[in-house]
């Protein structure tokens, strides 16, 4: 089958890029769009994994026809200015043995002639909410994932987060709560908010992975708390009109996600004190610190979003 036989919408390559895995699709949006899918353990040897995921997209033509644009949304740092000489490259990650990684590179090798739409796994999945999910019609947001690592991206005035480099909110440094002396887990900066944190700050911390903590372990009170600080601090800095948490440890294991989210909206109310008056974190805040639409699915459909805006059709 070629894309000149094929009547279907266009046909994207998705790659959602993280710590622990990479998720890889074919389709051209979320549901019965999303054709098929892989999964490939994040090892340390990055060659391995990019060849792993160019053979599949090779396997997925001789079924489904020719992609038309491949999208990347990857855990970071990553470069993602177009000038630089090592734009799409992973930069100072901490995952062991990916730094200096040329992502984009190793799919362009494969595939010379398709369009390829590269992004941060935050930024990546924020767009999939704003296409598909809980961002739409919503120019200021934020997606945050709390996963292997922390990050967030999104939108301001309807433009995904870029600068100097790209957003690492996951680095914010936070205050301490209720006396606690964990010395965190980040490489860089230690008791940052993804030392403190992230799925592998709470499995440090706590000898469990966080699905398997149970329900009244103290250390859910604890996250909530610092996640707590961590929105209202990027409330007072970006003032976005939604923030969206995903990723694996925002299902609050055994605690169960509608609870855990309730401790953290309670938890901004009673740090912001009054501060921002708004309804939206009033009344209102059930809608305004949400789970993804898209659910797990969020980063690979935005990775699909990627490769459509690669494509200008996006």
């Amino acid at each position: 089958m070629t894309r000149s036989t094929r009547t279907n919408p266009a046909l994207v390559g998705a790659i959602e890029a993280g710590g622990t895995k990479f998720v890889c699709g074919v389709g051209s949006g979320p549901g019965d769009e999303l054709r098929s899918r892989a999964k490939f353990p994040t090892t340390d040897d990055p060659a391995r994994v990019l060849a792993q995921v160019c053979a599949w997209f090779e396997a997925q033509q001789r079924t489904h026809g020719k992609l038309d644009a491949i999208g990347i949304a990857s855990f970071g740092p990553v470069d993602l200015d177009r000038a630089s000489p090592t734009y799409g490259f992973m930069t100072s990650s901490p995952k062991a043995g990916w730094r200096n990684t040329d992502i984009v590179g190793a799919l362009r090798r494969v595939f010379p002639d398709i369009p390829i739409g590269f992004d941060t796994d935050v930024n990546g999945a924020g767009l999939g909410e704003f296409t598909w999910g809980n961002a739409r019609g919503l120019e200021d947001f934020v997606y945050i994932t709390i996963g292997t690592g922390i990050g967030a991206g999104g939108m301001a005035g309807g433009r995904l987060l870029h600068g100097l480099v790209h957003p690492e909110m996951g680095h914010l440094r936070l205050p301490r709560v209720g006396g606690d002396t964990f010395e965190g887990v980040c490489p860089y900066h230690g008791s940052c908010w993804e030392g403190l944190c992230s799925g592998l700050a709470m499995q440090v911390r706590t000898g469990m992975r966080a699905e398997e903590l149970p329900a009244d372990h103290p250390a859910w009170r604890l996250e909530a708390q610092y996640i707590a600080l961590a929105i209202e601090n990027i409330m007072y800095v970006l003032s976005p009109r939604r923030i969206i948490v995903g990723g694996s440890v925002r299902k609050g294991g055994q605690l169960g996600e509608a609870r855990f989210f309730d401790w953290i909206r309670r938890g901004v109310q009673a740090s912001l004190n009054g501060y921002v008056v708004s309804s939206s974190v009033g009344a209102g805040i059930d809608e305004y610190i949400v789970a993804p639409l898209l659910g797990d699915d969020a980063g690979v459909c935005g990775a699909i979003a990627l490769g459509l805006r690669a494509m200008g059709t996006g």
